[in-house]
């Protein structure tokens, strides 16, 4: 996985529709909606993304190599230190940077890198230096959307924890935000790769070659 992927050109019409949707979510929930920038509770922790998340993220390095080199240095930098310092937990192949899929990887990556930040977030502003090419759970979340259920079967509204406080049911509803999973299916199908990764490998890599991880 990640090796040589070319972005697809209907991201841009993903991308497009999934920010115009967060747009009219944030209007209609206004100040019940907390995310800011410099809030960053939800730029901790490690999470699974696809390979489209990948190709996107690498998409985006290589413009900030070609017109932000020292911008796309230092991001590079916070990826390696991050993969060396919870490289020897990743449950997965350090190589490709690809998750494991047997229930035992998934078991482990429930604990793994919890309390770390993106290598992507610039601790000392609070801002994603990657803000532009940023994964669909990034731009996704916040807002009510729709989420399987889990264990009880359906799905149900979800929403960031700091978000909504107060808000009824029916308000809570009103602001929620629509996710375009089939078009999102359909471009990961035009990437041909499958398996899943996380931030920081995605960041470390340019298209065609293979990750510098010393």
């Amino acid at each position: 996985m990640l090796g040589g992927m070319t972005l697809p050109a209907r991201d841009a019409e993903l991308v497009q529709i999934v920010d115009a949707a967060l747009t009219d979510a944030a209007r209609r929930a206004g100040d019940w909606l907390a995310c800011r920038v410099g809030c960053t509770q939800c730029c901790y922790g490690a999470f699974q993304i696809n390979a489209l998340d990948a190709a996107r993220l690498q998409s985006g390095m290589e413009t900030l190599r070609a017109t932000e080199p020292q911008l796309a240095e230092a991001i590079e930098m916070r990826a390696r230190a991050w993969v060396t310092r919870y490289g020897a937990e990743f449950p997965g192949d350090l190589t490709s940077g690809s998750l494991g899929e047997a229930e035992i990887d998934r078991e482990r990556f429930e604990d793994f890198a919890n309390e770390a930040a993106c290598p992507a977030l610039d601790e000392a502003t609070g801002r994603c230096d990657v803000y532009a090419w940023r994964p669909m759970t990034c731009r996704v979340f916040g807002p009510p959307i729709r989420m399987d259920a889990g264990s009880g079967g359906g799905e149900a509204l979800a929403h960031c924890e700091l978000c909504f406080h107060g808000a009824s049911e029916d308000k809570v509803a009103a602001c929620e935000m629509p996710v375009p999973h089939e078009l999102e299916a359909e471009v990961l199908n035009e990437v041909g790769e499958t398996g899943e990764t996380v931030v920081g490998f995605a960041l470390l890599r340019i298209p065609g070659t293979r990750p510098a991880l010393d």
